[in-house]
C-alpha cells in the first residue's frame, strides 16, 4: 500500500518538473528573440543614419549634386549643435540631480508615511506630463521671470563666458531651456532613486542607529554606499532624456546668432530641435546634414550610456573587492 501511494506522488512531482522545464525553455527562447530583436534595431537605426550621413560627410565622394559642399561646412554647422546639446544636458543634471536625490531622501527615510504617499503620487504624475506642457511653460512663463536673474548675472559674472553677452527681454536662452529640461528629468530621478533608497538593508540601517549614528550619518554610511550605483544609473537615464528631448526645447529656444552665452536669447539650438525644426522641408544634402547631426547626436548617447555602464560596474567590482 505505501508503495502504490508513493508511485503518483513521483509521477507528479516528475511531470511538473518537464513541465517547469519546458516553460523555462520557452520563456529563454522569448528572452533571447527579445534581446536579438533589440540588437537589430539598433544596428539597423545606425546602418541608417551612417548611410544617409555620408552625403553630408564626405561631400566629395559620396554626393552627386552640382554645388558639392566641403565635409568642413558640416563640421562648423553640427559643432555648435553638439555643444548646446550637451551644455543644456549637463546643467539639467547639474540643477535636478541634489533636488531629486533629496526629495528621494525625503519620501523614504524623513516623511511620514501619510506625506510621502502623496509627494511620490505628485512626483509619478510629473513625469507623466506631456514634454510640448513644459515647453510651453518654459516660454510663457518661465523665460519672463527669469530676465532679471539673466541681467544679473550678466552685470557681475560676465567676465565668464557662458554670462557673456546681451540678456536680453525675452529670456528666451539656452539657460531656460536647461532648467526646463531639469524639471521634465526630475521625477525620473527622484523616482528610481526613492525605489533604491527604500531597498537598503533595514539591519544595516538599525545597526548604524544603534551605534549612536544621527540619521543624516545614517545615510551617509549605509544608504549612499549601497544605492551608488542605482543613483549613477538614474543620474544617466535623466541624461539620456535630457539629450533627446525636442518639443521643450524647440519651444523655449528662439532663432537668432549662435552664442556661447547660456543667457543670451540667441539660436543656441540643440540637435534634436534643430532636426525638429528643419527636417520636414528639408532635401537632398539638407537632409543628410540633418541625418549626420543625429548621427552625432546617436554616438553621444551611446558613449554616455557606455560610461554610465562602465562606472556602475567598476563600482560593483569595487564593493565586491570590499
Amino acid at each position: 500500500m505505501t508503495e502504490t501511494a508513493t508511485e503518483p506522488a513521483k509521477k507528479s512531482s516528475l511531470t511538473a518538473s518537464r513541465g517547469g522545464a519546458a516553460g523555462d525553455k520557452v520563456f529563454s527562447g522569448l528572452a533571447l528573440a527579445a534581446g536579438v530583436v533589440i540588437l537589430m534595431v539598433l544596428a539597423f537605426v545606425a546602418i541608417f543614419l551612417v548611410v544617409e550621413s555620408l552625403p553630408a560627410l564626405w561631400p566629395e565622394v559620396f554626393s552627386d549634386e552640382e554645388s558639392i559642399e566641403s565635409a568642413d561646412t558640416f563640421w562648423q554647422y553640427v559643432w555648435p549643435l553638439m555643444a548646446g546639446t550637451l551644455i543644456a544636458s549637463i546643467i539639467a543634471i547639474l540643477l535636478a540631480t541634489p533636488v531629486a536625490v533629496g526629495i528621494a531622501l525625503y519620501i523614504s527615510h524623513y516623511a511620514p508615511k501619510s506625506v510621502a504617499t502623496p509627494v511620490g503620487y505628485v512626483i509619478d504624475l510629473l513625469a507623466a506630463i506631456p514634454s510640448v506642457v513644459f515647453g510651453a511653460w518654459g516660454m510663457t512663463t518661465l523665460a519672463g521671470g527669469v530676465v532679471p536673474i539673466y541681467k544679473w548675472l550678466h552685470e557681475y559674472l560676465g567676465w565668464i563666458p557662458l554670462f557673456g553677452g546681451d540678456a536680453g527681454n525675452t529670456g528666451r536662452a539656452l539657460l531656460t531651456s536647461a532648467i526646463v529640461l531639469a524639471v521634465m528629468i526630475l521625477p525620473i530621478i527622484t523616482s528610481l532613486c526613492r525605489e533604491i533608497f527604500i531597498q537598503t538593508p533595514k539591519l544595516h540601517e538599525e545597526a548604524a542607529l544603534a551605534l549612536g549614528a544621527t540619521r543624516w550619518e545614517m545615510i551617509k554610511m549605509t544608504v549612499f554606499p549601497f544605492a551608488r550605483a542605482g543613483i549613477i544609473s538614474s543620474i544617466m537615464l535623466g541624461l539620456g532624456r535630457a539629450l533627446g528631448e525636442t518639443m521643450a526645447v524647440t519651444l523655449v529656444l528662439s532663432p537668432g546668432i549662435f552664442s556661447w552665452s547660456i543667457i543670451t536669447s540667441g539660436r543656441n539650438a540643440t540637435i534634436p530641435s534643430e532636426i525638429a525644426l528643419n527636417f520636414p522641408e528639408a532635401f537632398g544634402m539638407r537632409q543628410s546634414e540633418l541625418i549626420a547631426a543625429g548621427l552625432m547626436l546617436f554616438i553621444i548617447t551611446l558613449v554616455v550610456n557606455m560610461i554610465a555602464r562602465w562606472i556602475v560596474n567598476r563600482h560593483k567590482e569595487f564593493s565586491g573587492a570590499n
